[in-house]
């Protein structure tokens, strides 16, 4: 049976991005440079350049001074955020269309996600919850931005899609990016966002996965009421 690849080739391809492509076994590795690679593909080296930085851009490659150019592997999010980043600049509008999209994505995704976590996973989602709440509890009060991010893409890193996991990655830099990570609201407020995380955590946890999900849900209403 013919596979989609085999079907549509790689022709829309730039012939560096397509070389990337076709060379699979080189992930890690350096490679060629670019006036070899000239040669072998016809391609002039000032091309080449040039399909190379939208190739870094992406994030495909890694290039670095006097070790040269390395595949690496592929993700989603780098090109999301890309582009994201060009919507925010036209509008902050665009963060509350995306963060509609996200919200969706981590619902549909919710029950895939948390039957895969290990156990260690459950004891790290439980220390940010530890590590949220003694920020929360220091005088002055610290956001805890951080425990927020990574105990959401925690819940989903274990899923085999980088489309999914490239998308909520993206979220978060577009949440940064907006100034959320600096909100402050009120106490009141942020201790809300935090009971729900802490009843996420505890549902991952004992394995009462619809009550998990139904505290998920409720709490993405709450961005969208967060005191001004």
């Amino acid at each position: 049976m013919t596979t989609l690849r085999e079907r549509n080739g790689t022709e829309t391809l730039s012939e560096f991005m397509r070389y990337l492509a076709n060379h699979e076994e080189s992930a890690g590795q350096t490679l060629p440079a670019l006036t070899e690679l000239s040669r072998e593909l016809g391609v002039s080296v000032a091309s080449l350049r040039e399909q190379l930085e939208v190739a870094r851009a992406l994030g495909l490659v890694e290039v670095r001074p006097r070790t040269g150019t390395r595949r690496l592997p592929y993700t989603f999010a780098p090109a999301v955020r890309q582009s994201l980043r060009y919507a925010l600049a036209l509008s902050d509008g665009y963060f509350q269309k995306y963060s509609e999209l996200r919200n969706r994505i981590e619902a549909a995704y919710w029950l895939e996600a948390v039957k895969i976590l290990t156990d260690e996973d459950k004891r790290e989602l439980q220390a940010l919850i530890v590590r949220a709440r003694e920020k929360l509890n220091n005088s002055p009060i610290q956001v805890p931005h951080e425990e927020h991010r990574n105990l959401h893409l925690l819940i989903y890193r274990r899923l085999d899609n980088p489309f999914v996991t490239g998308l909520l990655e993206a979220y978060w830099d577009a949440y940064e990016a907006v100034g959320l990570n600096r909100f402050m609201g009120s106490y009141e407020y942020l201790q809300e966002v935090w009971g729900y995380h802490a009843r996420m955590v505890e549902a991952i946890c004992t394995g009462n996965f619809e009550a998990g999900y139904e505290a998920l849900v409720k709490h993405t209403d709450l961005l969208y009421h967060r005191p001004a």
